[in-house]
């Protein structure tokens, strides 16, 4: 059984951030009756900070446009002081440069404002379990920027550094196939391994590596050329 199954019996903590009143304590019933446990809302970005860190939610479901403190400014910051926080942004914008922004922020995944209640309940099921979910046609948008960025220069590095650690040779093979996009439950499906196991295997290469977030992982795999083999 995958960890994508919920085979745990408590529900998933979810906090929501949005300016409008309306619209934010909209989703966060919608959420609460479909069996999420909403531990916190806010309504601008300062907010959000200061309520994600004491409520400590699974999933931070996060509007872009905020008063204060941008949405990826916040996105940033929460998922720094808890890299195990995911976050899926709930925008009205499908403006590219805010898909990308958001991603490269630490977003798990991106969703547009006019998904629909179920569209919404199962993206959030999955990002808590970190697969990356995005409004039909722009994933296909966030590869082709990871591939832009493998293929600028590389900074150029202290010849005094240490060599990068080895990685196992299960630990390469799950960095191969999250560059090629999939998913964690279908790399879990492809190695016939559990969920968790993946998540774990990316999280020890992420530590190895002295990477932060997928982002990272995935241009560190296609500058390697692990995505075309």
């Amino acid at each position: 059984m995958t960890e994508t199954t919920r085979d745990r019996r408590d529900p998933i903590k979810v906090m929501v951030v949005d300016d409008h009143p309306m619209w934010r304590d909209a989703v966060a019933r919608d959420l609460a009756e479909s069996g999420f446990e909403v531990v916190a809302t806010a309504g601008d970005g300062d907010q959000a900070v200061r309520r994600a860190k004491a409520a400590a939610p699974e999933v931070l479901v996060l509007d872009l446009n905020l008063p204060g403190k941008p949405g990826v400014q916040v996105c940033k910051e929460v998922v720094a002081a808890d890299p195990a926080l995911r976050v899926l942004v709930l925008s009205a914008s499908g403006e590219h440069a805010d898909v990308l922004e958001a991603v490269k922020s630490g977003a798990t995944g991106y969703l547009l404002k006019s998904a629909s209640t179920g569209e919404l309940q199962d993206a959030v099921r999955r990002t808590a379990v970190g697969d990356p979910v995005f409004t039909p046609g722009l994933a296909g948008l966030v590869l082709g920027e990871y591939r832009r960025l493998a293929s600028e220069p590389a900074p150029a590095q202290d010849t005094d550094e240490p060599k990068a650690p080895r990685l196992t040779d299960r630990e390469t093979e799950v960095l191969r196939l999250v560059a090629k996009g999939l998913s964690y439950k279908q790399i879990a499906e492809r190695l016939v391994i559990s969920h968790r196991t993946v998540q774990n295997h990316v999280q020890n290469t992420l530590g190895k590596l002295q990477l932060h977030n997928r982002v990272e992982l995935v241009r560190y795999a296609i500058e390697r050329g692990l995505d075309d083999e």
